[in-house]
């Protein structure tokens, strides 16, 4: 039994004429019939008495009738979701971000894929860098937003922002009234610093531009988020550097300083596997305009 058995079935109940359904499938008449004939013989039941000037369903045939239509639905249901899932509009995507992606460019990211593609089921993961570039290694994740810098022949990396780095310190310090500061003003400050194994690209930036001016920073204490080095800034425990965009976090509390002169940076990236071939990656790959291959 085929496909177009059924559809030859179908059509012919909906006529209850041979030669009007023949012309709807642009086929001859003999050719039709032979195939319903067919279709009986395979199924072991008549679907239409017949007659020279009459042609009805069985009882047989409209309950295989009634059954079909369901199918023949299905089935063309089955066939536009084939096609939506190869052009990435249906599927899941597994994405994994760091904390400091959600105060500037995910929830844009994020709200214009959910626009594009409404049926891909999105499951989201806050991870570290380090813990992404493993996860996408392992293909727990298909898609990372995290900091460079990141050397992995496995993966693809492409760059979407670039910030530079500010001094937060408390309200109370004797800096707050000022709009800036140079990094040699704060040679004997202790720093609160998101951990190296956190996040490697601004601990060692921050440590370089430090010895570029002349001093090693005393670190107080080492943190996993930019959220919890703020904070314990608020509590007046020391002073932290973090990224420009995340100058929104405990306003009333702190006061976040341009740094003059040397200044680290840090970069927002988007890395994949190189040989990644999910229709759904490629379509989010092509909704931020980024290449299969990157750097």
């Amino acid at each position: 039994m085929e496909l177009r058995h059924l559809e030859y079935f179908v059509v012919v109940a909906d006529e209850l004429h041979f030669g009007r359904a023949a012309a709807r499938l642009q086929m001859t008449q003999p050719p039709l019939s032979q195939q319903i004939q067919q279709l009986e013989r395979e199924l072991g039941v008549v679907l239409f008495n017949r007659s020279n000037r009459h042609v009805e369903l069985t009882n047989a045939g409209k309950v295989f009738l009634e059954e079909i239509r369901d199918v023949l639905i299905r089935i063309e249901h089955a066939k536009q979701s084939a096609r939506r899932a190869q052009q990435g509009m249906l599927g899941r995507l597994i994405l994994g971000f760091v904390g400091s992606a959600t105060y500037d460019i995910l929830p844009n990211v994020i709200r214009s894929y959910q626009e594009q593609y409404p049926d891909v089921d999105i499951s989201l993961h806050e991870m570290a860098t380090p813990a992404q570039i493993a996860a996408l290694r392992r293909g727990d994740i298909d898609v990372g937003v995290l900091r460079t810098p990141i050397s992995d022949g496995e993966l693809s990396v492409a760059a979407i922002e670039r910030h530079y780095c500010v001094a937060v310190v408390p309200k109370s310090h004797r800096f707050a009234t000022r709009s800036s500061v140079r990094l040699d003003e704060l040679t004997e400050e202790r720093w609160i610093l998101i951990a190296r194994s956190i996040w490697p690209g601004l601990h060692d930036e921050f440590l370089s531009a430090c010895l570029a001016v002349g001093f090693s920073p005393s670190i107080r204490q080492e943190v996993m988020e930019v959220q919890t080095a703020v904070g314990l800034v608020a509590a007046g425990l020391g002073v932290s550097i973090v990224p420009s965009s995340t100058r929104n976090l405990h306003t009333h509390d702190v006061v976040y300083l341009k740094i003059e002169g040397v200044t680290p940076q840090v970069e927002m990236a988007i890395a994949w596997r190189r040989n990644e071939t999910s229709e759904v990656v490629q379509a989010f790959l092509a909704m931020m305009n980024l290449p299969r291959q990157s750097r």
